[in-house]
């Protein structure tokens, strides 16, 4: 995060390594800003949010550097030193997909309905979920540090940055009077995950804890990807940076009007809702992407803002191949106007019954494990 409008030219990164005592020296060469200007321009707020990019000199290409520190003078006394995170596969190769989840902040506890959450995803192909905590319930915290202690999922903390409020009233008060700084603090979260994870795997996904990406004529996302962009696991040169997924409304009041699915337990929401909107949303706002590792540059919460070559190239999967389930409460005020349609105009749509008989096992059995249900 910048603290001007407009961050200094003639910037430069000093690159620490192990080898020598003083620093090589590359210039800023681009500033990728990581959210829309004329969302963010809120002059009285000061930081902004930005991509450095600093080019490391040939000679030097060959080596990882230990750590990095900006400056403005080439030879300045640097007042800040960034650890560089150089992660590896674990294995011969790279995993095929990373989920990236913007932070967590829940009051309310919601943790059963994490479980029913993280172990669909795991159902899908998810190889590891990665989850930004601010401040959640005790049984939210209980289930992430339960699945993580099994490899399944990574937790980073989170904090606003500079003088942005970090106890979770404040900041629900701040970002209701200032909405466009929430795109500026999350953006910063997933280009952090998409940086951390782009040699580990292939792609990385970007969704909601009330969100799915959802197969609807294969049975996971590996299948889906292999049959729209043939050879894109393996590989093979293709022309996509990005796949996106049309948003479907998943409501409560839709199921309601039906009944309850009889042999699901009522605190599964997702297994619960089989009635949706009929119509997607076909906003760029409301769509979620899987991106390539080695294309994109920048992410953000619903499609790419730069990648490598110049123009981001984003196929849209067909509704009729995969959507995005979105189970809300209520439509996002965004899509207020249009809410009253998607309500009363609903069709059933089972597709997630293709994974009912897994899902039920393992997300009770990880609430028994937990204690959250008794035998």
């Amino acid at each position: 995060m910048v603290n001007k409008y407009k961050p200094p030219k003639n910037l430069n990164c000093q690159l620490w390594y192990a080898s020598r005592s003083v620093p090589v020296i590359a210039p800023v060469t681009k500033y990728r800003f990581l959210c829309f200007h004329e969302v963010v321009a809120v002059k009285n707020l000061s930081l902004q949010p930005y991509m450095l990019e600093c080019g490391v000199p040939p000679k030097h290409s060959h080596q990882v550097p230990e750590s990095v520190s900006l400056v403005e003078g080439r030879c300045d006394q640097p007042t800040n030193n960034l650890r560089v995170i150089h992660n590896l596969p674990t294995g011969d190769r790279k995993a095929d997909f990373a989920v990236c989840v913007k932070g967590m902040k829940f009051f309310k506890d919601e943790s059963v309905r994490l479980v029913e959450w993280l172990e669909l995803n795991f159902l899908l192909g998810a190889d590891k979920i990665y989850l930004y905590e601010i401040e959640t319930h005790p049984n939210i915290s209980k289930v992430l540090k339960h699945y993580e202690s099994r490899g399944k999922i990574d937790v980073k903390k989170f904090s606003q940055p500079g003088e942005l409020p970090n106890v979770l009233g404040l900041q629900e008060i701040f970002f209701r009077k200032y909405k466009s700084t929430i795109c500026a603090a999350e953006d910063l979260m997933y280009n952090d995950c998409l940086y951390r994870n782009i040699n580990r795997y292939k792609f990385v996904a970007v969704i909601d804890i009330d969100e799915v990406l959802m197969p609807k004529t294969k049975s996971s996302w590996k299948e889906i990807m292999e049959s729209i962009a043939p050879g894109v696991l393996s590989g093979k040169d293709y022309k996509w940076s990005s796949f996106a997924h049309y948003m479907v409304y998943f409501l409560p009041v839709m199921q309601q009007k039906h009944g309850w699915v009889n042999d699901v337990p009522h605190f599964m929401p997702m297994l619960q809702n089989l009635h949706r909107a009929a119509n997607h949303s076909f906003s760029k706002w409301q769509i979620k992407s899987i991106h390539d590792t080695q294309r994109v540059l920048t992410i953000h919460n619903h499609f790419p803002f730069n990648c490598l070559g110049g123009k981001c190239s984003t196929l849209f999967i067909p509704r009729e191949t995969a959507q995005l389930n979105h189970y809300r409460n209520d439509c996002r005020w965004t899509l207020r106007k249009e809410c009253p349609y998607y309500k009363n105009h609903t069709i059933l749509d089972d597709s997630i019954l293709r994974f009912k008989a897994p899902l039920l096992n393992n997300t009770l059995n990880t609430l028994y494990q937990l204690g959250f249900l008794k035998e």
